[in-house]
C-alpha cells in the first residue's frame, strides 16, 4: 500500500522468515555459524533455542539457502506425534514413498536414502521446529535415529529447533544420553538498542530504500525498543503498522510520536484501522 510513496521495492517489514532480509547481530551470526558447523561437522545433532519471534526459522532458512547444494533436508514442523507418524513425515519430506509401510520398514527406507545421499556427497539434514512439543519419548527414538551412519560419519544430522523450554525438556535426567550428544546448545539473544536501529535501517535497505525517501529518527527507534523489547518479528509487526500511519499523514518522517500512535492502533486496531482506511494521503 505504501511502497510507492516510500520508494520501496517491495514490504520491508513483513513477518515471513526471508533469508534476505536477515539482519546478523552478534547472536544471530554465532547461530548461523554453529549451525553450520553442527552439519558439516557431522555433529548428528545441535540445537538452537530462542524466544517467539526471534528468528530462529529465519536462521535455519538463511543456512539452507547457502548451502541448498550439498543439503538434502526435511522440515517437519508438526511435532504433537508418536514417534512412528513422526517418521512417516520425516520420509516424506525426504521425498520417500512411506504409504503402508510399518516402523521397520521405514527406519529400512530412510537408512538407504541417507546412503545414497552420502555416496553422492550430500548432507541430509531432518529439521523439528517447535522441537520444545516433542515428548520424551520420541526425542529418544530421535537419538536411536541418529545412530544411522558409517564408519566416520552420522548419515543424518538432527536440528531440533525451539523455544527456551526445549532446554529444560533437554536437561531431564532421562535424556542425558541425548544431551550429551549435543554439542552445546546454542540460543539466539533478543535484539539490543543499537542492534534495533541497525535492524530496522538493514531492512528498509534490502526493500529498496531509496536515499531519504523515509527516516526514523532517533526517539523512534527508542520507542520501537521499548515496545518489541528487541524482539524482531515484533518490530517488523510495529514498523509495518508505523509505516501505514506516515503515509497516511503523508510524512517520510519517523518519528517518536508516529511510533506512539503505531503502538495504540495495535494495541487498540478497532478504533483506529477504520480511520486509516478512510484517509487519503495529500498529493
Amino acid at each position: 500500500m505504501y511502497e510507492e510513496f516510500f520508494g520501496f521495492k517491495e514490504l520491508p517489514f513483513n513477518v515471513t522468515p526471508d533469508p534476505r532480509f536477515l539482519y546478523r547481530s552478534v547472536s544471530h551470526r554465532d547461530a548461523l555459524a554453529y549451525v553450520t558447523y553442527g552439519v558439516f561437522q557431522r555433529k548428528g545433532f545441535i540445537a538452537m533455542t530462542g524466544e517467539v519471534g526471534v528468528g530462529k526459522t529465519t536462521i535455519v532458512g538463511a543456512f539452507i539457502d547457502l548451502f541448498e547444494p550439498s543439503l538434502e533436508v526435511a522440515f517437519v514442523f508438526s511435532t504433537r506425534f508418536p514417534f512412528d507418524q513422526l517418521l512417516f513425515l520425516i520420509c516424506k519430506d525426504f521425498g520417500l514413498e512411506a504409504d503402508g509401510l510399518n516402523k521397520a520398514q521405514m527406519l529400512l527406507l530412510l537408512n538407504e536414502f541417507l546412503i545414497r545421499q552420502n555416496e553422492d556427497n550430500r548432507n541430509a539434514v531432518l529439521i523439528i521446529d517447535e522441537a520444545q512439543n516433542l515428548s520424551p519419548d520420541v526425542l529418544e527414538e530421535l537419538r536411536m535415529l541418529s545412530n544411522l551412519e558409517t564408519r566416520d560419519r552420522k548419515l543424518l544430522q538432527i536440528m531440533l529447533v525451539g523455544q527456551p523450554e526445549l532446554e529444560t525438556l533437554l536437561n531431564m535426567n532421562e535424556l542425558r544420553q541425548l544431551r550429551q550428544r549435543i554439542p552445546g546448545i546454542c540460543r539466539i539473544s533478543m535484539l539490543d538498542r543499537e542492534d534495533v536501529e541497525s535492524y530496522i535501517r538493514y531492512r528498509l535497505d534490502v526493500a529498496g530504500r531509496r536515499g531519504n525517501a523515509v527516516h526514523f529518527t532517533s526517539d523512534s527507534f527508542d520507542e520501537v525498543f521499548h515496545y518489541s523489547s528487541g524482539i524482531p518479528r515484533l518490530i517488523n509487526i510495529l514498523c509495518d503498522r508505523v509505516l501505514l500511519v506516515a503515509y497516511v499523514a503523508n510524512t517520510r518522517v519517523v518519528d517518536g510520536r508516529l511510533v506512539r500512535e503505531g503502538i495504540r492502533e495495535l494495541e487498540s486496531p478497532g478504533m483506529s484501522s477504520g480511520k486509516h482506511r478512510a484517509a487519503k494521503p495529500r498529493a
